[in-house]
């Protein structure tokens, strides 16, 4: 698999767990409330235009309660008032009033009276709290041809905020459709309506409004101030008011604060709510205009959460850094206008799941190639810290065959010698190149097996011929300070790992006890076989070291003060080296050791079977 298509995988992965997330959290509870919010907002943004309107409303406002004294006495003022609206013929008059008590019977009788004369009356009925049956006007006011329409809202379950209405309600197996429904058909001369599982039909005015959900039917709730209104009391001081009824459908109700049970809170709403014959008004309003709120489809929001989530995984899959994050927040920014956008066509689409699936998306993907840079910088920097050591890996062990190649052949050429001693100093020059040679491979494999680039040649091969063959190269540094090399008995012991690495360690560990040890002693090497498990150690009676010195012994370029002291060169790369050979090899590098007591090396590998 390529690189790009790799990276496609994973950044499309991050996506999918960003929309998955999006799209399970758009089914809660919160993100019902956050949409409704979202919708309050863009319809606060986009308000309805300024507009003809048909509807007006007979106010029974404050004033009203006052001059007629109270609500008990509001059918004596309506019979009294009622014909000067319809001397004005109305298109229709809708009475948002409780007519289900019989009340006073000569004020009943008198309001009945009056509803007669009124063109294109429409009652209000209003559902039982159980929803067993209707409670419809009394007989006494359902004069001939008047229609009913039910006056219940539908307040969210979450905020009780009014964003819609029922067109249909449905009580004890009778069907009522909404009192400005009703007003509207009577005012339109419309014949009756057509429904079906999603939409309700009349004519050729179509409402899209499913059965199953209750038929809601959402009301573009505009300025109130643009619907004529006249209050009952001005009705009744001058009678000539009505005449803003003519032509119109009224709509007759309570709108004084302290007086209409029915109040309610809308998305326009500011400190004071809507009282109920405003909703049927504004409901109205949006019928007869045709200016409907649709809602999406199901499926709208979570195409739109997966379809963005797929357009942020290729963004961070081909771009880096800013270019990519400035991508995503093109990406994100339309997300967000989308809802806008679709509003102002009639649309009304959850945009919770969406927005947070893109935004979740955004930051797992970004975060994943942040993270990713940073650990391919890590990577690049580790690579060049690695070249570094190698060089002085190579510097510093190269010394010594470098010095004896560069002596002999100084001595060679500036000096008449025997043909004995030339033939001497021509195979040390020859072994000493060799083994330069030979170190110089040594440390490159180091620096594949540290890279994880090579694999250990595993053989078995005798300890007693690997610790031989380091005494052999070591001895001549010993000679020179007088120390003694003992070798324990190795028996028939062997060792599984890659001979070359292995000697290599084994021969630091020698020459550094050498190095750090007083003339005149004696270096020890020792095996032994316990539990499963090889010892090889290399002790010496050399200086010491303090247990906070050895805890940082195998730190890359780590040097104790005492061997600082001691004048002896070094980079504190050996020991470093040993570590890593022996880790690869499945084994721990043990350090005994104290202050002027001298050190013990101990290499602990896992033992060949057998």
């Amino acid at each position: 698999m390529t690189g790009s298509r790799r990276l496609l995988w994973r950044y499309g992965l991050l996506a999918l767990a960003g929309a998955a997330a999006g799209i399970v959290l758009g089914f809660t509870d919160l993100a019902t409330r956050l949409d409704n919010d979202i919708y309050d907002v863009l319809f606060r943004r986009r308000p309805v235009p300024e507009r003809k309107t048909l509807s007006a409303i007979l106010a029974i406002d404050e004033d009203s309660l006052q001059w007629m004294g109270g609500l008990q006495n509001v059918r004596r003022a309506l019979a009294e008032n009622l014909p000067a609206v319809a001397e004005h013929r109305p298109l229709a008059v809708a009475i948002d009033l409780t007519l289900t008590d019989a009340g006073d019977l000569v004020q009943s009788q008198a309001l009945a009276g009056a509803l007669r004369a009124l063109p294109g009356l429409v009652l209000g009925s209003e559902m039982m709290p159980d929803g067993s049956r209707w409670q419809d006007p009394l007989p006494l006011f359902q004069v001939s041809g008047a229609a009913l329409g039910h006056v219940n809202a539908l307040p969210d379950e979450f905020d009780s905020i009014v964003r819609a209405i029922p067109l249909e309600r449905v009580a004890g197996r009778q069907r009522r459709w909404a009192l400005a429904f009703e007003t509207w058909r009577v005012a339109r001369r419309a014949g009756p309506p057509e429904s079906s599982p999603t939409d309700v039909k009349v004519g050729d005015l179509v409402i899209h409004s499913r059965w199953d959900q209750g038929r809601p039917m959402r009301v573009r709730f505009g300025d109130l101030s643009r619907v004529p209104r006249v209050s009952l009391r001005d009705l009744a001081r001058d009678a000539s008011r009505g005449e803003q009824f003519r032509g119109r459908a009224v709509f007759v109700g309570v709108t004084a604060q302290s007086a209409s049970r029915d109040r309610v809170m809308t998305p326009v709403s500011n400190q004071f709510p809507y009282s109920g014959v405003e909703v049927h008004a504004q409901a109205f309003e949006t019928i007869d205009h045709h200016d409907f709120l649709d809602d999406t489809p199901a499926w709208w929001p979570i195409g739109l959460a997966l379809l963005s989530s797929a357009v942020v995984a290729l963004i961070f899959t081909f771009w880096q850094g800013w270019r990519a994050v400035g991508a995503a927040t093109l990406v994100l920014a339309a997300v967000h206008a989308i809802p806008w956008w679709l509003f102002g066509a009639g649309l009304v689409l959850p945009a919770f799941a969406p927005i947070t699936a893109a935004w979740i998306a955004t930051l797992l993907c970004a975060g994943w190639q942040y993270f990713f840079v940073r650990r391919q910088l890590a990577r690049s920097e580790a690579d060049r810290h690695r070249y570094q050591q190698a060089i002085r890996f190579v510097t510093h062990e190269m010394r010594t065959p470098l010095t004896a190649i560069q002596g002999s052949s100084e001595l060679i050429t500036r000096y008449s010698l025997s043909e004995e001693k030339r033939k001497q100093l021509g195979s040390m020059i020859n072994s000493e190149s060799k083994r330069l040679a030979q170190m110089i491979t040594t440390f490159l494999n180091v620096e594949k097996l540290g890279a994880g680039q090579l694999e250990l040649k595993r053989t078995d091969f005798p300890l007693a011929d690997l610790v031989t063959t380091c005494l052999d190269r070591a001895r001549p540094l010993a000679d020179r300070k007088q120390i003694q090399l003992m070798a324990a008995e190795m028996g028939c012991q062997n060792l599984s790992g890659d001979r070359e690495l292995m000697e290599y360690a084994v021969y630091n560990l020698i020459t550094n006890a050498i190095k750090y040890s007083p003339e005149k002693t004696n270096v020890q090497v020792e095996a032994r076989r316990d539990n499963g498990q090889l010892e090889l150690s290399v002790r010496d009676q050399g200086m010491g070291m303090t247990e906070t010195e050895v805890k940082n012994l195998f730190r890359k370029f780590y040097r104790t003060e005492s061997a600082e002291r001691s004048g002896e060169t070094g980079t504190g790369l050996g020991l470093s080296i040993v570590e890593q050979i022996v880790a690869q090899h499945g084994g721990r590098v043990a350090v005994a050791s104290a202050p002027g007591k001298g050190s013990c090396f101990t290499i602990v590998l896992p033992a060949p079977r057998g």
